[in-house]
């Protein structure tokens, strides 16, 4: 099936088969392996990327069933070499361990801060329940959070 997306700002078509998930195509055909594979259910956010500015879960979603739209993977945050605020943030507050859960949190963290310029400790759990990490014990994580809506705040 021919599928045309705009990924990380760029219009691509593929033809695939109806069974390729969205996570496969970013990371065999496009070679964005930021979004990781880990749990393969939707339960971990390892794999989330934003599709039309929203998170969602790439190990859930067909490729074919996002014809025509917008995906947003980490790759595509920094602007050349100049990492966004929520990037600088999470180094700044370290809030990376073994980093495989990063990229799902950042682009989770991206979505809550365009819902939600200033969210409270509480909204930052709330919006964030889904990404599962097995090393910062989720302190770093929320402050790297706070960290980045007073510097994207501050434009």
């Amino acid at each position: 099936m021919k599928v045309e997306l705009i990924i990380n700002g760029k219009k691509c078509i593929f033809d695939l088969e109806p069974n390729i998930l969205l996570l496969n195509l970013l990371r065999d055909k496009m070679d964005l392996t930021g979004s990781k594979y880990g749990c393969g259910i939707g339960e971990c956010g390892a794999c989330t990327v934003l599709l039309d500015g929203e998170a969602v879960l790439a190990c859930m979603i067909l490729a074919v069933d996002v014809d025509g739209h917008n995906v947003d993977t980490i790759e595509g945050l920094a602007e050349g070499d100049k990492l966004h605020p929520i990037q600088e943030a999470y180094l700044e507050e370290d809030a990376i361990q073994c980093g495989f859960c990063t990229p799902g949190f950042i682009m989770s963290t991206t979505a809550l801060l365009k819902e939600n310029k200033d969210p409270s400790e509480a909204e930052i759990r709330n919006y964030l329940q889904g990404n599962i990490c097995r090393c910062t014990g989720y302190v770093n994580i929320i402050k790297a959070v706070q960290n980045a809506a007073k510097r994207m705040n501050k434009k």
